[in-house]
């Protein structure tokens, strides 16, 4: 009995080794570093021309820029951001959790960016360039630097027109009812439709910023079709 014990314990391990190569091939990168300076890829010094996956993290210094190349798409990192990214089943999805976030996407390579306001991508099958800051935690700048964006708000939607920039508030939940605490404390760990406000943007600042960033990112041999 010792010795078939002893059999089945080693036939385990060798089938539990076997399985690790092909459980690491299974997880596919999502793109790589096209260009990084002040930034970091989890906790190590972010590098250009390594890969990516869906849950890594990234942050940049004062000073630093991150730019990563997925697809025919683009998304970047302005100094002091941080952003995740994930994967979700449109495509690349990068969650901006402080800071400046854009992309730029291409016609077969839908990118998102997750923004406490919702979901910003450009319309389906329709190149675009967009950017977000996080100005506040309950206020963002989100601009259209070509093509038109979307923001979903949970299924409500709002169009950015190409060439403008909206500065978008989230209003306060109003206080529950005592009627309605049981609903409330339930929805309080699950996304819900927020209360925001829009309103335009008009500086030069912006044209010029949008400018100079899509210059660099049309030198770039990944950028999408004109």
């Amino acid at each position: 009995m010792r010795q078939i014990a002893r059999y089945t314990l080693v036939v385990m391990l060798i089938a539990g080794l076997c399985n690790i190569p092909s459980m690491a091939s299974s997880e596919k990168p999502l793109g790589v570093i096209a260009q990084a300076e002040r930034a970091h890829l989890d906790s190590a010094l972010a590098a250009t021309g390594a890969t990516v996956y869906a849950g890594d993290s990234f942050d940049t210094d004062p000073g630093g820029t991150l730019r990563l190349r997925v697809g025919a798409s683009q998304f970047y990192l302005l100094a002091s951001s941080g952003a995740t990214l994930t994967q979700n089943s449109t495509g690349a999805m990068m969650t901006l959790t402080r800071g400046t976030a854009g992309f730029s996407s291409a016609t077969s390579g839908q990118l998102q960016l997750d923004t406490p306001a919702g979901m910003v991508r450009g319309v389906q099958g329709k190149p675009a360039y967009g950017q977000v800051t996080i100005k506040s935690p309950n206020e963002l700048v989100v601009s259209a630097f070509r093509g038109e964006l979307i923001l979903d708000n949970e299924g409500e939607f709002h169009s950015i027109p190409e060439g403008k920039s909206y500065r978008v508030v989230i209003e306060p939940d109003p206080e529950p009812s005592s009627n309605d605490n049981k609903d409330f404390h339930a929805a309080q760990n699950h996304h819900r439709r927020r209360r925001i406000a829009f309103y335009l943007v008009i500086t030069g600042a912006v044209a010029f910023m949008s400018y100079e960033i899509w210059r660099e990112l049309s030198e770039s041999p990944t950028t999408f079709d004109h």
